[in-house]
């Protein structure tokens, strides 16, 4: 068995703090977005925004940027309300999800633009 690395994630270093599968690898490229926002408009997911200050980042409450973009297949459309979500909110952390009509669930999440940490 191969050894598992431990995240050294602490409540008391909010540097340290990790969020959903994506926080653990480096910030997303503006391609490596984009192609996350195609892959939720392909499978038909509702793309919707959130942010949150760094601080609270571990309450279960994220704001709602508008309301989710039901059935928007412009991926130029998303991306531009993700952006305008982060330039008026630039020291929050920035969320994409995906909603899935069919399982009534969220089929992704993921953070995009990570806020300063205190």
């Amino acid at each position: 068995m191969s050894e598992v690395m431990d995240y050294k994630s602490r409540m008391s270093d909010p540097a340290s703090r990790k969020f959903e599968t994506f926080s653990y690898l480096p910030a997303m490229t503006a391609a490596e977005i984009k192609t996350q926002v195609e892959y939720l408009v392909s499978k038909g997911w509702n793309p919707a925004i959130e942010h949150v200050e760094p601080e609270y980042l571990m309450d279960s409450y994220w704001y709602m940027w508008k309301l989710p973009m039901f059935g928007e297949t412009d991926v130029t459309k998303v991306l531009a309300e993700a952006e305008a979500c982060h330039k008026a909110n630039p020291n929050n952390h920035v969320r994409l999800i995906g909603y899935n009509n069919f399982n009534q669930s969220q089929g992704a999440a993921m953070v995009i633009f990570r806020g300063k940490t205190v």
